[in-house]
């Protein structure tokens, strides 16, 4: 669905983010990328979704260059984001943020989420984080977009919220067909991921990390003795 083709970025010539990276996402998987803090991989995400710019190389969805396409239109037509802050209009009700990006009513992307219809009319600062969140990924669904970028979509949330969370995004790729992305720095969400991929040194690497590893965080983000294959 989409992919990277020698994909190279940086701010700073000398310090490059991301180089050489060749890399692919299919629809109907949820895919987990995992980095230590301030390493790149919402770059990758921005990137993805035309919020960026390569500096070199080639982002292709279903085989044609976004930046040809036309970066406003990718994001109109392909890509909807789930921001860890939520980024709802605060003055605006449930319903009326979910419509803003609507294909589908409203109702029915908030049925998803599982969002009790009495907190439809509230206004969305009267609502918990985890509510908030399950508005946001509403929003999402709503727009109908085949591509889901969800950044750190479980950083402000408890465990519980966490995994409810998990869910509505994992069923919107499962049953829905929808490639959803997703940034985290949780072991246990990435763990339910149908495939991981780890950023270190400006490169992804896929692999099939086993229990132990997805069970500390150090061993994860800087072994390399996984079973893994060096996408490029």
């Amino acid at each position: 669905m989409i992919q990277t083709e020698n994909l190279t970025f940086y701010y700073n010539e000398s310090k490059k983010i991301l180089e050489d990276v060749n890399i692919s996402f299919e629809k109907g998987n949820l895919y987990a990328i995992l980095g230590a803090s301030g390493c790149g991989k919402s770059t990758m995400l921005s990137l993805l979704g035309g919020l960026l710019m390569p500096k070199s190389g080639k982002i292709l969805y279903e085989g044609e260059d976004i930046t040809a396409y036309g970066l406003d239109r990718h994001r109109q037509d392909h890509v909807a984001f789930i921001f860890q802050g939520y980024n709802l209009i605060e003055y605006m009700t449930v319903e009326e943020n979910v419509a803003l990006t609507a294909k589908q009513p409203p109702e029915t992307a908030l049925q998803k989420v599982g969002l009790e219809k009495e907190l439809w009319k509230h206004n969305v600062l009267k609502l918990s984080g985890g509510q908030q969140q399950r508005v946001a990924i509403a929003r999402a669904l709503a727009s109908d977009k085949p591509i889901l970028l969800a950044d750190e979509p479980t950083g402000n949330l408890d465990e519980d919220s966490a995994q409810a969370i998990l869910n509505i995004l994992s069923k919107s790729a499962h049953d829905e067909g929808r490639c959803v992305i997703m940034v985290t720095h949780s072991m246990a969400l990435a763990a339910e991921a149908d495939e991981i991929y780890r950023y270190t040194n400006t490169k992804f690497q896929q692999g099939d990390f086993g229990p132990a590893l997805l069970t500390n965080t150090e061993n994860l983000l800087e072994n390399p003795a996984v079973q893994e294959r060096e996408s490029w």
